[in-house]
């Protein structure tokens, strides 16, 4: 079976787009959302839309709870604030009715799927080093764990040493941001695994980047927004 998993879209329709084009491209059987459909960008209701058409496997992301629970972005810096309250004002009933639904984790075909960490899933805690994986190998006992929220793709093998997945070892892969990349590399960022030959293969592409960051500023959203989507920062 072929899973392509994706995350932290942030509203931003034209990286999402180009994603689900590639995905459609690539043959894949199923399609996983570890969430963050929403917040930062410029449509939240149509990125909203286009996931739910293509999975109902969807998890809830940090930013997805905080534009409908607005008391949660208390530990959001500035920007992201304004960006979840005017998220909260867009958001049509049904899609913050959609969010609230939404679950922390997934498990499937023996795999584990979360948005943040496997450590409190609730808490939204990082997975960006080496230490923070070795930490979370204890809270999952599947082969493989998929996470996004740190934006920052990587593959992290409990031996430390390896850096590409293969079967007989336990993995903790953070598959990067669709809508928001923070790897000084602009490109959307997502992931596919290959069950059946236990391949997982890091998908990055670009995109109509200028379109999405001018939707930003027309917004009225801050414009530093628009400005990290174009330098992947």
């Amino acid at each position: 079976m072929r899973i392509a998993i994706i995350s932290d879209i942030h509203s931003n329709m034209e990286a999402l787009e180009k994603s689900l084009e590639i995905i459609k491209r690539e043959h894949v059987d199923e399609v996983v959302c570890l969430g963050d459909i929403i917040g930062y960008g410029a449509n939240p209701n149509e990125c909203i839309d286009l996931v739910r058409k293509e999975t109902s496997f969807i998890l809830l992301g940090n930013h997805d709870e905080a534009a409908v629970h607005l008391e949660r972005t208390e530990y959001f810096n500035p920007y992201a604030r304004i960006a979840a309250e005017w998220t909260n004002k867009e958001l049509t009933p049904e899609h913050q009715e959609f969010i609230r639904n939404l679950p922390y984790t997934l498990e499937r075909n023996g795999l584990y799927f979360v948005h943040s960490s496997p450590y409190e899933p609730e808490e939204w805690h990082y997975v960006i080093s080496q230490a923070d994986a070795q930490f979370n190998f204890t809270y999952f006992s599947h082969a493989v764990c998929f996470v996004g929220h740190s934006h920052v793709p990587g593959v992290f093998c409990e031996d430390i040493w390896t850096k590409e997945v293969t079967a007989g070892k336990k993995f903790l892969v953070n598959i990067g941001s669709i809508g928001q990349p923070r790897d000084n590399d602009w490109r959307l960022s997502f992931g596919i695994f290959d069950s059946d030959a236990w391949k997982y293969e890091n998908v990055r592409s670009e995109y109509d980047v200028k379109t999405a960051a001018a939707k930003i500023r027309k917004a009225g959203l801050p414009k530093p927004l628009a400005d990290r989507i174009l330098l992947g920062r």
